[in-house]
């Protein structure tokens, strides 16, 4: 799982591909729209979607009418790896705040 975890916070480190998943949460788009959208040429945008789906982030949606053309869209395995990872993360921090709290509490009353 932690390898998963690098490569979707690796992925998701530029800001261009931070953008393609916000428009991406919206519903499935061509990459054309996408480089569009965020005004990179089509090349550059052929590459950030190679590396969001080398990183599991997007797959390609097939178009029935069209096997020319490709759309893409969100998976939700590695969003949802990566919010189990980060709730443990936030655990562990909200857990050291409560024993800081605790100890001072603890030190407050001693003093009294």
């Amino acid at each position: 799982m932690a390898a998963d975890i690098d490569r979707t916070l690796a992925a998701l480190a530029d800001p261009v591909r931070r953008q393609a998943i916000d428009a991406l949460r919206q519903g499935p788009r061509r990459p054309a729209e996408l480089a569009a959208a965020f005004k990179v040429s089509a090349p550059v945008m052929s590459k950030h979607l190679r590396v969001l789906r080398k990183s599991r982030l997007v797959e390609e949606v097939p178009v029935e009418d069209d096997a020319r053309m490709r759309l893409y869209r969100l998976r939700p395995e590695p969003f949802d790896d990566l919010g189990a990872w980060l709730e443990q993360v936030q655990t562990f921090w909200s857990d050291q705040l409560g024993a800081f709290k605790d100890h001072v509490a603890r030190r407050q009353r001693s003093r009294r």
